[in-house]
């Protein structure tokens, strides 16, 4: 049922350069790895969440261990994943992200009044940082 459902445990972005996935991620976001393995993914804690960053094509394959029956899978184009910031922290990560080099596509009040910062990341996914009253108001 719907109600047994706490939230997202992972999100996935595809990459195609895990070095520029992990330095954007755990770089300039500051995420903790969790797990790389080279070639096809590289993983980071968020909170009470996490992020996968798959390079695609590998994802792609069957899996070759038949204790993991993970499904092959995998996208096309950019995606997009948004990670929820406090109202007060986000002008220190307009000033981070613009310090680090990166262009801010969009900086801009929601009708509700929340906050959304969009950049992209390496591989050109699009990444957004909100205040969480985007969704859940001003709880």
């Amino acid at each position: 049922m719907a109600e047994d459902l706490q939230g997202l445990l992972e999100a996935a972005v595809y990459v195609g350069d895990l070095d520029a996935a992990e330095a954007f991620y755990g770089g300039t976001l500051g995420l903790e790895r969790i797990l790389r393995l080279e070639g096809r993914h590289v993983f980071f804690r968020c909170g009470g969440s996490v992020l996968l960053c798959f390079v695609a094509e590998e994802t792609r394959k069957p899996p070759g261990n038949p204790d993991l029956p993970v499904p092959a899978h995998g996208a096309e184009g950019p995606g997009h994943v948004c990670f929820s910031v406090a109202g007060p922290a986000m002008d220190g990560w307009r000033q981070r992200l613009e310090g680090a080099g990166l262009e801010i596509e969009a900086d801009f009040q929601w009708p509700n009044g929340a906050r959304s910062i969009y950049l992209r990341d390496p591989a050109g996914n699009s990444v957004e940082l909100a205040e969480p009253k985007l969704w859940f108001g001003e709880g």
